[in-house]
């Protein structure tokens, strides 16, 4: 029988005596934004104003989120085509977020790459080819050595179904062979495009097993805690800079939709759905904050309809937003200068 992970946990209490009402709240507000902006997002998808691919982060909120909290936007970011979360916890509006689900000029990318290739100052791109973020997320951890910056760390977001990529194994081998400060946090949602996860990778514990063989530190988490996530990417932030030294993370959490919406997710029965969005992230951290004390019911609620609102200005923006000129496709895009062949 194979072996199941060790799970990190933390003292909740202690956590939310550390971060406090307002930081928790904030939090709670940014889980909701995303949120609200992937469900909107998706029906203006199905009522034909948003064109190409749309992956949903739905039930993982508490991930990046956590991440974030605890790692701060100063650092290098890079992730999978599932990118609409960490470029709105970088600071990405979500009037330019929503635009470029659209296609308009005004979008993050002009309209050019939809929703699986979003940019900040700080984020190397959401990446369409499942592994293809790897390597530049170990690059960008070979820079940060090579310039001698010691207070900031590259961190690679990736899903379970990349694991047996090449691209991987390769990025892993080199980051601990070159001592690289990357945290590589695979996001396990137990179906890569469909398939269980026990009938794609060889063991249990994607991180401690896969670790093992590249001399690296590894960390499990429950994925729908906030306060384990933060704990957990607290201290792994602490070690990689200290240590400069790259670490793998397994963050379970089993999200709510299908691969994309193109997914039904009929590989789930109804029951097994129902008992996942039991641990709903927003949910579970919402529940905590009332029993601190540091909001109600009703405010809770308020903040919802703050989130959702905002989206919905969101998409006024985009739907009143010019479509790209024509002139300006080719724009922005780098080749090297043509030798001239007599």
């Amino acid at each position: 029988m194979l072996e199941q992970p060790h799970f990190f946990k933390v003292n909740q209490q202690k956590v939310i005596d550390e971060l406090g009402a307002e930081t928790l709240i904030h939090s709670l507000k940014q889980m909701m934004l995303i949120r609200n902006f992937e469900l909107r997002a998706e029906a203006a998808y199905q009522q034909g104003r948003v064109g190409g691919f749309f992956h949903a982060y739905i039930g993982q909120e508490a991930i990046q989120t956590a991440m974030m909290q605890a790692l701060g936007k100063n650092n290098w970011y890079t992730t999978s085509y599932r990118c609409h979360a960490l470029a709105l916890l970088l600071g990405a509006t979500p009037e330019e977020l929503m635009a470029e689900l659209y296609g308009r000029a005004t979008g993050n990318a002009k309209g050019r790459g939809g929703s699986m290739h979003f940019f900040t100052d700080r984020l190397l791109g959401g990446h369409g080819i499942v592994g293809g973020q790897i390597p530049i997320a170990t690059g960008a951890a070979f820079t940060l050595k090579y310039r001698g910056i010691t207070e900031e760390v590259s961190v690679c977001f990736l899903g379970d179904g990349a694991v047996p990529q090449g691209s991987f194994h390769e990025s892993l081998n080199l980051a601990s062979l070159w001592n690289l400060p990357c945290i590589y946090v695979i996001e396990n949602n137990k179906w890569g495009m469909g398939t269980a996860i026990e009938r794609a990778v060889s063991v249990a514990r994607l991180a401690e097993d896969k670790a093992a063989g590249y001399n690296m530190k590894a960390y499990t988490v429950n994925g729908s805690n906030f306060f384990d996530c933060f704990g957990a990417f607290q201290e792994i932030f602490k070690e990689v800079k200290e240590k400069q030294r790259p670490i793998l993370v397994e963050a379970i959490a089993e999200r709510f939709k299908g691969h994309s919406i193109s997914d039904p997710g009929l590989y789930r029965t109804k029951d097994h759905l129902k008992e996942i969005m039991e641990n709903d992230p927003i949910a579970l951290l919402q529940t905590q904050l009332i029993k601190a004390n540091f909001l109600t019911q009703a405010e809770a609620k308020a903040l919802d309809k703050e989130a959702r609102e905002k989206v919905v200005l969101a998409m006024d923006f985009a739907d009143k937003s010019p479509w790209p000129d024509l002139q300006s496709l080719e724009e922005d895009v780098f080749a090297p200068p043509s030798k001239n062949v007599e």
